[in-house]
């Protein structure tokens, strides 16, 4: 295992959406699993449903940035 597991998180390096994909984790009740064991930790299952809540907020973010542009 590395060292990084153990480095705070520094929220403010932090890009967009790796923010993002920390607050899904937490929304979902892993936030203390990946802090405490990395992301390496989280099962398939687990990764999966981060990624495609992740890509579904992308897909709205899109949407929405289009419906600005268009007003």
């Amino acid at each position: 295992m590395s060292g990084k597991k153990n480095k705070p998180i520094k929220l403010e390096e932090l890009t967009q959406e790796e923010k993002v994909k920390y607050e899904i984790a937490e929304e979902l009740g892993l936030l203390d699993k990946v802090l405490a064991e990395g992301w390496r930790s989280l099962s398939s299952k687990e990764t999966g449903r981060i990624g495609g809540l992740l890509a579904g907020r992308r897909r709205e973010d899109i949407k929405s940035n289009e419906n600005i542009t268009n007003s």
